[in-house]
C-alpha cells in the first residue's frame, strides 16, 4: 500500500450498487474508487481490499487495490462527486477511500462488463473462472461473480477476463458466512465447461488450503479502521474464520457441483478430493457468528 496516493481529478461516475467513481491519482493511474458513505456499507471497502489481496496471492487476475486519499477540496469543487442515497444527493465523503486500479488507459479498445456466450466461450483465460470459484466459496461472496473483459493487444481477437468487485465477500457488511450453492458464481455455465475434475481449481485451491494465518493477517492488518468502524475484534474473528474455512473449500465447491444447476456437465473425476474425506459437515445456509 502506498500511503501517498491521492486523487487529483474526477473522471466520471460509474455504474453499480456502490456508486463508485473513476478518479485519476497522484501516481498517474486511474482508480475505480468506492467511498466510505456508499449505499451498500462501509465494510465493502475493507472486504474489497482483503478479498482482492487474497485473490492475488492465490494467483487470480485481479486489479491492484490501494488506499486513495480524496480531499474535501476536490469534492467541494467537483459537482459529480455525489452519492444518491434515500432519494437525496449527498457529497462523497473525504478521506481514505478504496481504489481499484483501472486498466482502461493501458488497453486497446473498451473494457466490457458483459459478453455474449459465443465470445465468453472463447475468453483466453476462461479456465480462471474455476480458479476464482475457490476464492468466492472461501470468502462466502454473497454476490454473483463479476468480471470485465478486454483485448490484451490491438490485434487480439479474443477477450481476457479480469475479476472485479469483491465488496460482497464475507456477506457484505455482515461479516458472516451463510453458504448457499449459487452464491459467488458466474451467471453463465459456459465458463465452466472445461471443469472436468479437481485439477480445474489448481493451483488456487492448494494455495488457499495451505495459506497460513500470518499471511491472511498481513492482508488485513493495514486496512483503515474507519472501513470496519473500528471493530478490531471483529476483524480478528474474520481472519480466524478465514483460516478455519480453508478446509471447507472443496466441500463448498462440491455442493455447487451437486446443485440442480449442474454447472460442471463434463465432470469425470470419480473420487472425491482427499480433503473432503475429513471435511466437517456444512449446513447450507448456516451463518457463522459475527
Amino acid at each position: 500500500m502506498n500511503p501517498c496516493i491521492s486523487a487529483i481529478q474526477h473522471l466520471r461516475p460509474l455504474r453499480g450498487g456502490a456508486q463508485a467513481h473513476l478518479l485519476r491519482a497522484s501516481d498517474g493511474n486511474w482508480y475505480v474508487t468506492k467511498f466510505q458513505n456508499n449505499p451498500q456499507h462501509v465494510r465493502v471497502l475493507a472486504n474489497e481490499m482483503l478479498a482482492t489481496r487474497l485473490g492475488l496471492i492465490i494467483g487470480l487476475p485481479m486489479p491492484r487495490v490501494e488506499v486513495i486519499e480524496v480531499s474535501e477540496w476536490l469534492i467541494d469543487h467537483t459537482e459529480d462527486l455525489r452519492i444518491q442515497l434515500g432519494g437525496h444527493s449527498i457529497p462523497c465523503r473525504s478521506g481514505k477511500q478504496l481504489g481499484s486500479l483501472y486498466a482502461g488507459p493501458q488497453i486497446p479498445g473498451r473494457l466490457l462488463d458483459n459478453l455474449p456466450q459465443s465470445l465468453l466461450e472463447g475468453v483466453v483465460n476462461v479456465a480462471d473462472f474455476g480458479q476464482v470459484l475457490v476464492l468466492d466459496k472461501w470468502t462466502c461472496n454473497a454476490d454473483g461473480r463479476q468480471a470485465v473483459f478486454h483485448h490484451k493487444t490491438p490485434r487480439s481477437r479474443r477477450y481476457t477476463a479480469t475479476f472485479i468487485d469483491q465488496g460482497y465477500c464475507f456477506n457484505a457488511g455482515e461479516w458472516t458466512f451463510p453458504d448457499y450453492p449459487l452464491r459467488g458464481v458466474f451467471a453463465n455455465n459456459c465458463v465452466y465447461v472445461g471443469v472436468t475434475g479437481w485439477e480445474a481449481f489448481e493451483p488456487a485451491l492448494t494455495r488457499a488450503e495451505e495459506m497460513g494465518s500470518d499471511t491472511i493477517w498481513r492482508c488485513a492488518a493495514d486496512i483503515p479502521e474507519e472501513w470496519y468502524e473500528g471493530d478490531r475484534d471483529g476483524l480478528h474473528r474474520l481472519v480466524h474464520e478465514l483460516y478455519r474455512r480453508r478446509g471447507l473449500i472443496p466441500r463448498l465447491i462440491s455442493i455447487f457441483r451437486e446443485s440442480a444447476r449442474n454447472p460442471f456437465p463434463n465432470w469425470r473425476e470419480p473420487c472425491p478430493r482427499r480433503s473432503l474425506l475429513s471435511c466437517p459437515h456444512i449446513t447450507v445456509g448456516a451463518s457463522a457468528a459475527n
